[in-house]
């Protein structure tokens, strides 16, 4: 079996999901882990983006973030749903095979990948 070096991840996207009910809630939560993270937070799309099945919002962050921005959004999401993945350069494999789902997984539109 070969193993995969860390170094291919050069950063990550936490992208938040959200509807008309909770999109106060998904704006407040992106602006908080901004604040307190030094993310990148990315604009609230109110619609359907790339793979994304849901409205949705980026994070985007190093990896020296990553444990403590997930930990964060981990006690705070209340409920939102949450798609983690790296960036290694491998659209299809970061969103896939390397990405990790904090709530209900949703079905991504991979063909855009």
């Amino acid at each position: 079996m070969e193993f995969q070096d860390i170094s291919l991840i050069k950063g990550y996207h936490a992208h938040v999901y959200f509807d008309e009910s909770t999109v106060e809630q998904a704006q407040a939560l992106c602006e908080a882990a901004g604040k307190l993270f030094s993310v990148t937070v990315g604009r609230m799309h109110h619609r359907q983006v790339g793979p994304h099945p849901s409205w949705s919002c980026q994070l985007a962050f190093d990896r020296n973030q990553y444990s403590d921005l997930l930990s964060w959004l981990a006690l705070n999401r209340n409920g939102l749903t949450i798609l983690i993945h790296p960036l290694t350069g491998n659209d299809l494999k970061d969103h896939t095979d390397y990405a990790l789902w904090m709530g209900e997984p949703q079905t991504l539109k991979l063909d855009v990948l």
